[in-house]
């Protein structure tokens, strides 16, 4: 177990280039142990790139990602990170049951271990009346809370959730943040939510504002309204987004138009 008063994550210039585009762009910042931190940002800004970096699946990684005290990646993180895609990762042909069985059993679980995690997960994601029903039958919405389930086995201290609320109906998403923080305050887990939808921010102990590949700000909630005297996170967002633009157009060096002054001499 990692010291407590450790991050469960930490960051220091943390770059991911793919092609000719720099995805990831020298990333500082640290998570916080037990607490629910949300990751957001519009689509594309690189978001599922960091996330996929925290699990050790991303390649061309540069800079220093620890991980509950260890680089990302490690083979002892195995089972202490779960990990929700935004594609659900489940078996069709398998029932929602058959697949935390057979993921739980993957862990290394004993047979009594996996009867008991496998009971709790479906009970955390509202899935009990649906057990024994073929994934491929299920809806999105509940394939989805089946990879979070598998996500769940073995009591995982980070949970990376790839934006799992996206879809929802209202009551649904409601369901989950409230399930996300039980699982921090009752469970110590820490929990990292990314979205693109900037009113579930409000629901997050902390934010990370990520924009082209760069974190903009990282604050709480109040703490960011606060500073930029805003009455919402996303009127701070979009604030921080303006400043940023600002300055990189400020930073822009015109170009000369050089056969403009050949003609002037040639005019003269």
């Amino acid at each position: 177990m990692m010291n407590k008063f450790e991050p469960a994550v930490r960051a220091d210039g943390l770059t991911v280039v793919r092609g000719s585009r720099t995805v990831l762009n020298g990333l500082e910042f640290t998570v916080p142990r037990g607490q629910v931190t949300g990751l957001l940002g519009p689509s594309g800004c690189g978001k599922s790139t960091l996330m996929r970096a925290m699990v050790g699946t991303q390649a061309r990684v540069t800079g220093t990602l620890d991980v509950l005290g260890l680089p990302a990646g490690h083979p002892r993180l195995r089972s202490r990170v779960g990990y929700v895609t935004q594609a659900p990762s489940v078996y069709s042909d398998l029932t929602a049951r058959q697949n935390l069985d057979y993921y739980a059993s993957v862990l290394g679980l004993s047979r009594t271990a996996r009867r008991e995690q496998v009971d709790r997960a479906l009970t955390d994601v509202d899935l009990v009346s649906h057990a024994e029903s073929l994934a491929g039958n299920l809806s999105g919405g509940q394939r989805g809370r089946v990879s979070l389930a598998v996500a769940l086995l073995g009591e995982p201290e980070l949970l990376v959730l790839d934006e799992p609320t996206v879809g929802l109906d209202p009551v649904l998403r409601r369901d989950l943040w409230s399930l996300f923080h039980r699982l921090a305050a009752e469970r110590g887990a820490t929990v990292l939510i990314s979205s693109h939808v900037m009113d579930e921010a409000e629901r997050c102990h902390r934010l990370l504002l990520m924009r082209e590949g760069r974190i903009l700000a990282d604050d709480t909630p109040d703490g960011l309204r606060e500073s930029i005297g805003s009455s919402t996170v996303e009127e701070a967002f979009l604030h921080l987004v303006d400043a940023a633009n600002a300055d990189a157009n400020a930073n822009v060096i015109p170009l000369t138009d050089t056969n403009a002054d050949t003609r002037q001499e040639q005019a003269k």
